[in-house]
């Protein structure tokens, strides 16, 4: 009877450890044969300390899965494939030696092409590596060929590509990083500066929140972000990612918490980022997020549910029953980027920008810019991004036919309506009554509580000190890039203020510090923005991006480094669309 007991015990432990083995299998070695279901998400592989998992996620609805390595949590930070498949799908380590995933059918949606390498094993790795080895080597990785996001201790390099979407992030061999849409438009460019030549750039994320770039030229890291959860907590995962909305990100994410927290962005403008709100749609903003919508009622959504994917004319212009004419949008820019920059720019006036469009049957819209250059785009048939915002110098306009129909909001630009903003002269006035009144109140005390004290009964101490200090160097460059940064701060719309890591990278120089842009109510223009450069440890490092060719080398505004776009929301400035750029 006793022995009886003992077996029956014993059997019940192995039955619980295959149990527990059928769940999670230790990523000390997977043998070919394996597979995961999508019908048992339960079911993964996972790393030696369970920091990373590999099996499927389910997405949007129950029957719709991704197989994925995820965080500790569900954070994914790479998939097989970018296909969603429904709960009927397998991810098999076949006996071939490729891991393959199929759908219900048994079609495959994606294989990572081992068949022929001699792999006879599979591992996840702590840092969320997944290795396929033969007896040798490592024949594939999944560090080696990223998807959409990088991961501490993941290397990237120039022969690798993220991608999410049309979107597309590269390390170019010269040490610049680019966004570009749909493989053509580049819209963002940034890296070295050009009198470092990279040979073999790598880009990483420490584990603290740091992002730079490593080359042999270099005796230390470039950094070109930091997290603005920098070095903080314990248990947090910080991973770069390339989202479907066109943006560079880093995130962090607390160990099995399954949230994801932005950190930092490589476009503080969303709407900068080309097509992000579809053709013909027109980006701009509400009190914090950015909105799309069509340029006028003479146009319709592509998708009621989804503004996202742009907007089509009602009537084409070709089809016009009368004739055709222009809509006029204020305050608004259709963006232009490389390649598209160097074929469409001309100098002329606002009234010809606009009519030379009009009759042009090459044109569909037209931006002018309201700054002084005499610059004016023209947007031939093809795909457009538009963006809106008070600040912006610039009036664009689109060939619609007859008769123009405006949007029931047209007088409020991105979601304010321009009577309600405070005006500059208030503003100032409010600033110089509350210091003059701190200064009444400050003097007021000290005549009350100090006026008998020995000790404080003069200020010749104070005026002392100040003379000492006439004999001190100081630097002029942090002054005035103090100043520089404090009006960034307070800025009146909040989007437009920069965040603390960037505030701190432009008090110590890593970064560049633009002009900040006028206040609306002061000019209904702008003034051209100039950027300050500025000496550090990490100088090696700077900002560029698309520019605008002058017609000549002798252009005042072209040799000057000035921008077309020098004001509004935070990116809408010099360095967003209009600076120089090197996109080879």
């Amino acid at each position: 009877m006793i022995l009886n007991t003992h077996l029956l015990l014993l059997l019940l432990a192995i039955t619980t450890i295959i149990s527990q083995l059928s769940v999670s299998v230790s990523a000390a070695t997977i043998l070919p044969g394996s597979t995961l279901y999508a019908s048992n998400p339960s079911q993964t592989w996972s790393s030696p300390n369970s920091t990373f998992f590999l099996g499927f996620l389910p997405i949007n609805s129950t029957n719709s899965f991704i197989a994925a390595i995820f965080y500790a949590g569900g954070v994914p930070v790479w998939t097989a494939g970018t296909t969603p498949v429904d709960s009927s799908a397998s991810l098999r380590f076949l006996s071939s030696g490729t891991l393959r995933l199929l759908n219900g059918s048994s079609h495959t949606v994606w294989d990572s092409n081992t068949a022929s390498l001699a792999v006879s094993s599979a591992s996840l790795l702590e840092s969320g590596n997944l290795v396929l080895s033969n007896s040798t080597s490592t024949a594939w990785s999944s560090f080696d060929n990223p998807t959409d996001t990088i991961v501490p201790s993941q290397n990237f390099t120039s022969a690798m590509v993220l991608q999410s979407g049309i979107y597309s992030f590269r390390l170019l061999s010269t040490g610049n990083l680019t966004l570009r849409w749909n493989n053509t438009i580049l819209y963002y460019n940034q890296g070295l500066n050009s009198s470092y030549n990279a040979s073999a750039p790598i880009l990483g994320l420490q584990s603290v929140g740091i992002l730079s770039i490593s080359d042999q030229i270099l005796s230390t890291g470039a950094i070109l972000a930091y997290s603005s959860d920098y070095a903080e907590g314990s248990g947090v995962l910080r991973f770069l990612r390339l989202d479907n909305d066109g943006n560079l990100r880093i995130y962090s994410s607390s160990k099995g918490s399954g949230t994801q927290t932005i950190r930092w962005a490589a476009m503080e403008d969303q709407c900068q980022v080309f097509g992000y709100c579809g053709d013909m749609g027109i980006c701009s903003y509400n009190e914090t997020d950015p909105v799309c919508g069509c340029p006028s009622l003479n146009f319709e959504p592509l998708d009621p549910n989804d503004s996202r994917k742009g907007c089509k004319r009602k009537e084409e212009t070709k089809d016009c029953a009368g004739s055709a004419t222009m809509l006029d949008l204020p305050h608004t820019q259709f963006l232009t980027y490389p390649p598209e920059i160097s074929s469409e720019v001309f100098f002329i006036g606002i009234s010809a920008c606009r009519s030379n469009c009009l009759v042009s049957s090459t044109c569909d819209a037209s931006t002018s810019l309201s700054d002084g250059t005499g610059l004016c785009y023209i947007k031939t048939p093809g795909f457009m991004s538009g963006y809106q915002s008070p600040g912006l110098p610039s009036s664009s306009y689109v060939k619609v036919c007859s008769p123009v129909v405006l949007n029931p909001s047209a007088s409020v630009v991105g979601g304010k309506s321009s009577r309600g903003r405070i005006q500059a002269w208030v503003v100032a006035l409010l600033v110089i009554c509350t210091v003059f009144g701190l200064i009444a109140l400050e003097g007021s005390l000290w005549w009350w509580c100090c006026r008998n004290s020995p000790k404080f009964g003069t200020l010749a101490a104070q005026y002392a000190l100040l003379e000492r200090l006439a004999d001190q160097d100081v630097d002029m460059e942090q002054v005035v890039r103090a100043i520089q940064v404090s009006f960034w701060c307070i800025q009146e719309q909040p989007s437009h203020r920069p965040m603390m890591g960037k505030v701190v990278q432009m008090l110590e120089g890593i970064i560049e510090i633009e002009k900040p842009p006028v206040p609306t109510g002061v000019s209904d223009g702008s003034v051209i923005g100039t950027s300050i450069n500025v000496s550090s440890n990490v100088s090696i490092y700077s900002t560029i991006a698309a520019s605008v060719p002058a017609p000549s080398s002798s252009s005042s505004f072209q040799a000057a480094g000035v921008s077309p776009y020098a004001s509004g929301r935070n990116m809408e400035r010099a360095s967003s669309s209009f600076l120089h750029s090197d996109p080879n």
